[in-house]
């Protein structure tokens, strides 16, 4: 009882430490089709933010202009 208490505390300890208020929201696409000069394409599908990223990750924050300081 004990052990699965504290592992609800680490657990909710962790996702706090580990969030991103920046990206809450967003929910990035890659459209491939769309690449140019060594940069992936991606989408927001949440706010309609589009840019060109590093193929390797999606963007890690927000780059709706609209939205910038607010997340």
């Amino acid at each position: 009882m004990i052990i699965g208490i504290i592992g609800l505390i680490v657990a909710f300890a962790l996702v706090v430490i580990f969030r991103n208020p920046a990206t809450r929201n967003c929910r990035w696409r890659e459209d491939r089709r769309r690449d140019k000069d060594g940069l992936r394409f991606y989408r927001c599908v949440n706010c309609g933010a589009e840019v060109w990223d590093s193929p390797k990750h999606s963007p890690k924050t927000c780059h709706n202009p609209d939205k910038k300081g607010t997340s």
